[in-house]
């Protein structure tokens, strides 16, 4: 990768607080894509005044692409670090600290040089872990539906409210999915086959239900590689999908998003809760535990795409561990949170 070592200086400038002339660096691809490369690098940077100061930065190389529904979400980090939004945040619940963002109009490309945080996150979250990422979220999200700042009229690049629902129905449309579920060749028990009919056959009441509740501002990409546990605060990564969607949108995809599968019922217990316990402490009464959808959130974000992920799995283990997952969300059906 080809570091553009006047935007790296100025980035570290940021993060030192004063004037960096030279850096000598090490990079690491921590992830990325055809579309995406994200960057870490990892070395010594020297000050105007002389100062040796050991860094480690993150550098996000983001180009256009186009996601179903939602086409201008390639530049949606961008244009998030460029409002007031980073404003709403504070230590407990925020995202990394940006540097440096520029955007390249011509290539449709954008770089933003990003905080590096040295926490705990994927798998390695604990039951307590998750539980803390449940109520900080329910408090940021409480507190932005309660208070309405002026920011939040100022975005003008988020996902719509229907993005959820919109997914879903271009889901069920496909004969591949819909269809298997249905079929006499449905390798899928019963009980499995029948929890996605009954979700299909019940959309209607269920979106009546769900477009009932608060609409929040959303990650939406809200699973355990975006979430980052440092000594007791939570910072998510990766804004490019997020915008309007309904209250527990995002606690779904916490519980259901490639977990481990053994403490899902876990997560599902305890999460809720505190998600609502985090919510009810700036706008209570808005919308009592009784009521949620999470479940029904996790059938409909979670139910077809397992069902693709099942039909084109190349690997034996991969169709199980989706067959798995569907069925340790049917589990989920008869649990209590309380």
């Amino acid at each position: 990768m080809n570091i553009n070592q006047d935007a790296l200086y100025i980035a570290l400038s940021q993060l030192f607080n004063t004037t960096i002339t030279s850096a000598d660096y090490e990079t690491l691809q921590l992830h990325g894509g055809t579309v995406g490369d994200v960057q870490l690098l990892t070395g010594t940077a020297a000050s105007a005044a002389g100062e040796s100061l050991p860094f480690r930065i993150v550098l996000k190389i983001q180009k256009k692409w186009e996601r179903y529904n939602d086409p201008d979400s390639w530049r949606r980090e961008y244009d998030l670090y460029a409002s007031e939004l980073g404003m709403t945040f504070n230590d407990a619940f925020r995202w990394p600290v940006c540097y440096l963002a520029k955007m390249n109009e011509e290539e449709n490309e954008y770089q933003l040089w990003l905080e590096y945080i040295d926490g705990i996150s994927g798998l390695k979250l604990t039951v307590d872990m998750y539980e803390q990422t449940a109520l900080e979220l329910g408090r940021y999200q409480g507190k932005l539906y309660a208070e309405q700042p002026e920011v939040l009229k100022s975005l003008t690049n988020l996902s719509h409210a229907d993005l959820m629902k919109n997914t879903y129905l271009h889901y069920r449309s496909w004969p591949v999915v819909y269809d298997y579920i249905r079929s006499e060749d449905c390798e899928f028990p019963q009980h499995v086959r029948q929890m996605l009919i009954d979700i299909d056959e019940q959309s209607d009441d269920i979106f009546a239900r769900i477009e009932s509740l608060p609409l929040v501002l959303c990650h939406r990409d809200f699973w355990v590689t975006n979430i980052i546990y440092d000594r007791g605060n939570i910072a998510l990564i990766d804004w490019d999908t997020s915008g309007w969607g309904y209250l527990g949108e995002d606690i779904a995809s916490l519980i259901a998003d490639e977990v481990d599968l053994d403490h899902m019922a876990e997560y599902y217990q305890r999460c809720v809760p505190a998600y609502y316990q985090g919510f009810a402490e700036y706008a209570g009464g808005i919308a009592p535990l009784a009521g949620h959808c999470i479940y029904e959130f996790i059938l409909l974000v979670f139910g077809y795409r397992l069902v693709e992920g099942y039909l084109l799995a190349e690997e034996e283990d991969e169709k199980a561990e989706n067959l798995r997952t569907l069925e340790k969300i049917y589990e989920l059906k008869g649990l209590q949170c309380v």
